[in-house]
């Protein structure tokens, strides 16, 4: 008897963004059979899967209908809808990388996971050459401008490791570099407002975990007038897709568009 035939999962149901985006990039795409319905990359992916679970919530009942062999998901958030699939019988992964290693570490694990080492390999290669490519380009600055990173509006909470990371391989500092390193969003709240005056970021990007950034409103801020990247106009949106998920999209599209950003504060300071 071969007991080894048919031991990589063929059903699989992605809870967040990041396990979908990564399997399309593999060309194995037609193991999902749910995704998140914050799911926006790649756009096909919402015509083609069926949408089983929210990020703090899933349709339980709807997941056990069809039958995975694996669920994947993400962080301590999900670890309530974690334990339900448990308990129901479900095998489950909770991924819960925090910096641009553990990514690469997911795309790795997960590879592995369906017996795709060698494309998970190469995926990772091309990755790793774009932020290169990036920190070279980079290098070229005469300066690095101090970069504050909003993740949410109320509380204040900055960006997390990843983020953080990012954001100096696109040629930035991040003003609250020793907040990044915390993993969990309370405890990088920032309890002081005018801590942000201090650190006088020259950026100001915004990424409100899918809420509209609205750049009026932070300049509005009482005593916000004095830092730069207000007095300056730079205040700009990222769009949660591409940096606040843990994945290929923050390792492309989001650090990519953080390097334009500083490139053309650059330009204006010549």
């Amino acid at each position: 008897m071969n007991y080894t035939s048919g031991i990589f999962p063929s059903r699989i149901v992605c809870l967040t963004e990041e396990t979908t985006e990564t399997l399309y990039l593999l060309e194995e795409d037609w193991r999902i059979v749910g995704i998140s319905g914050f799911t926006v990359r790649p756009p096909r992916a919402r015509r083609e899967k069926p949408k089983v679970s929210a990020f703090t919530s899933a349709k339980v009942d709807r997941i056990r209908e069809l039958e995975p062999d694996l669920v994947l998901g993400f962080s301590d958030l999900q670890a309530d809808i974690a334990s339900d699939l448990v308990r129901h019988g479900l095998n489950v992964h909770i991924f819960n990388h925090r910096d641009i290693t553990g990514i690469f570490g997911m795309i790795s694990i997960l590879g592995g996971m369906i017996g795709c080492e060698a494309k998970a390999a190469q995926l990772c290669a091309r990755l790793a050459e774009n932020l290169e490519g990036i920190r070279a380009s980079a290098a070229q600055f005469s300066v690095r401008p101090r970069v504050y990173f909003e993740e949410w509006d109320e509380p204040m909470i900055s960006g997390i490791r990843w983020v953080s990371e990012l954001i100096g391989v696109a040629g930035g500092d991040d003003c609250f570099d020793d907040h990044s390193r915390q993993s969990l969003a309370k405890n990088r709240i920032v309890a002081d407002p005018l801590e942000v005056v201090r650190r006088a970021p020259d950026i100001i990007l915004g990424s409100w975990c899918g809420k509209k950034f609205r750049p009026a409103s932070v300049a509005a801020r009482a005593g916000w007038e004095h830092v730069p990247a207000v007095a300056n106009a730079q205040l700009h949106e990222i769009k949660s897709s591409i940096i606040l998920q843990p994945g290929p999209a923050a390792l492309t599209d989001g650090v990519t568009e953080i390097h334009q950003i500083f490139k053309a504060w650059q330009a204006s300071r010549s």
